[in-house]
C-alpha cells in the first residue's frame, strides 16, 4: 500500500494509531474508575486495545481517490483526485507540443490513448479538420518561431510556436485551453523539460485569468509519459502543478477551483497522503 511507501505514511500511521489507542485506553480507565470488571482488566485487554488501534489505524490509512483544500486572501480550492479527465464539468487544460499536432492515425503522431487523442474522439468525435480549425482560429495571432521543411520532417505538422503558447478553443459551452508545453521533433518524438513546464504552466494561468471568468478548471498530470520531463515522478509533477496555480493565484485570482485528475491506472504512483500534507503546507 502506498502510505508504507514514504516516510510520512509512516508517521500517519503511527499518529492515527496513537490516537486510537490513547483513546480507548481512556475509556477502558474510565469504566474501571466507576465499577471494576475483571474482564476489562489483564494483558488480554492491551492485546484487544492494541488490535483494534491497528485496525482503526490501518483503516484511517487506506489510500485515498481524493484530497482538497480550500485557501482563504484570495478564495479558491484545489482538489487532487482519482478519475477521467473528460467527465469533470469544467474548463480543461490539454498539453500539446509546439507544433499543435493532432493526427492519431498510425499512433506514431499522437497517442489515441493521450490526452490529446482522447481531446479528438471524445470531444470532437474524431474530425481532425475541426479541432485543427479550431486551433488555427486561435493560433492566428500567435507568433511561427520557425517552420519544418518537408525534407526534415515529412510527417506531422511544420509550424512551431513558442514553447508556452495557449490555444483557447470554446466549444459545447466549455473552453479548453491548449499549451504547447513540449518540443515535437523531426522524428516525432515529444521531449520537454522542468523550465518548460512552469513557463507553461504560468502562461496558461495567465490566459485563463483573461478568459475563464473563475470558471472552474481540470487538469491531468503533465509530463509524466511522452513528454519526458526530467526524472519527476507523476507526484513531484502534480506537486509542480499545484504550486504553479497557487503561487499564480496569489498573485492575480485564476479560477475559484482548480481539479488535478490522475487517470485510474496511475493512481498507484501517487500517495495522496502525501498530497494532502503538501497542499496543507501551502
Amino acid at each position: 500500500m502506498a502510505v508504507f511507501r514514504s516516510r510520512r505514511g509512516w508517521a500517519h500511521l503511527s499518529a492515527n494509531f496513537s490516537f486510537a489507542f490513547a483513546a480507548l485506553a481512556g475509556i477502558v480507565q474510565l469504566i474501571l474508575a466507576v465499577r471494576p470488571i475483571a474482564a476489562l482488566q489483564g494483558t488480554r485487554t492491551i492485546v484487544g486495545l492494541t488490535a483494534l488501534s491497528c485496525f482503526w489505524a490501518v483503516v484511517r490509512s487506506l489510500p485515498r481517490d481524493s484530497v482538497s483544500r480550500r485557501f482563504n486572501h484570495p478564495n479558491f480550492s484545489v482538489a487532487v483526485k482519482v478519475g477521467d479527465l473528460f467527465a469533470e464539468r469544467s474548463d480543461l487544460i490539454i498539453g500539446f507540443t509546439d507544433v499543435f499536432d493532432t493526427s492519431i492515425e498510425g499512433g506514431d503522431i499522437i497517442s489515441p490513448g493521450s490526452v490529446q487523442g482522447q481531446l479528438l474522439e471524445k470531444v470532437f468525435h474524431g474530425d481532425v479538420s475541426s479541432l485543427d480549425a479550431a486551433l488555427a482560429t486561435s493560433l492566428r495571432d500567435s507568433p511561427v518561431e520557425g517552420s519544418e521543411s518537408a525534407v526534415d520532417k515529412p510527417r506531422g505538422k511544420r509550424d512551431r510556436y513558442r514553447i508556452g503558447t495557449v490555444a483557447v478553443i470554446p466549444h459545447g459551452g466549455s473552453r479548453y485551453y491548449c499549451v504547447a508545453y513540449s518540443r515535437m521533433s523531426n522524428d516525432l518524438i515529444a521531449q520537454s523539460s522542468v523550465d518548460y513546464l512552469w513557463r507553461s504552466l504560468s502562461n496558461v494561468w495567465s490566459t485563463i485569468a483573461s478568459h475563464g471568468h473563475l470558471d472552474p478548471v481540470a487538469i491531468p498530470i503533465f509530463g509524466s509519459d511522452l513528454a519526458r520531463v526530467g526524472n519527476l515522478g507523476r507526484e513531484s509533477l502534480l506537486k509542480m502543478i499545484i504550486l504553479s496555480f497557487v503561487a499564480a493565484s496569489r498573485v492575480t485570482l485564476v479560477s475559484r477551483r482548480l481539479t488535478v485528475v490522475i487517470y485510474p491506472s496511475d493512481a498507484d504512483e501517487v500517495n495522496l497522503h502525501e498530497v494532502q500534507a503538501f497542499l496543507s503546507s501551502l
